[in-house]
């Protein structure tokens, strides 16, 4: 109904029952899939950073399986920016790929770490700060403090892009 109803871009997806619960979601041209990899909470160990048999995680499983269902046009993958350093080797894993990146300020990621290990030629991060902007502030000047919150992060991002895209 999202992408029929053309009610969203993209759809954030959990790949654990496979491609069945991908799959429709890759069938509509200009619609992105964004499949759960490696997630910022802590009970991330709890699967996506169990070892498997060959010594790979279970979350470069769950992405390389997933490669082979769609494309870099209709498939993204979640990397959380707690995860920051493990951009380096999911970034050769799948060098062309979108990451939509969430947990960057009160989750404690950090931007200049998803930059340095996550960026790609063509940038390749989407980026997201909620609760570092939504809750920048409790009292009557919220709005104003999310506007300076966001004008921070979008700032400090435009100067990320001059570095690693020179």
């Amino acid at each position: 109904a999202f992408f029929s109803e053309n009610l969203a871009d993209a759809v954030t997806v959990s790949p654990y029952m496979g491609y069945d619960t991908v799959g429709p979601f890759l069938q509509y041209e200009g619609k992105w899939a964004v499949v759960l990899a490696l997630t910022s909470n802590p009970s991330a160990a709890d699967f996506e950073l169990q070892r498997m048999e060959d010594g790979g995680y279970l979350y470069e499983k769950v992405i390389d399986t997933a490669c082979g269902w769609g494309t870099t046009d209709n498939l993204m993958f979640v990397v959380g920016a707690t995860q920051a350093k493990m951009l380096r080797g999911i970034r050769r894993l799948i060098p062309n790929h979108f990451l939509l990146v969430p947990g960057v300020g009160a989750q404690g990621g950090s931007l200049e770490e998803v930059a340095r290990y996550g960026m790609n030629g063509r940038c390749g991060l989407l980026v997201n700060s909620s609760r570092g902007i939504i809750y920048a502030d409790s009292t009557e000047r919220f709005a104003e403090a999310a506007a300076e919150k966001s004008a921070e992060l979008a700032a400090e991002m435009a100067g990320l892009l001059d570095s690693y895209l020179k």
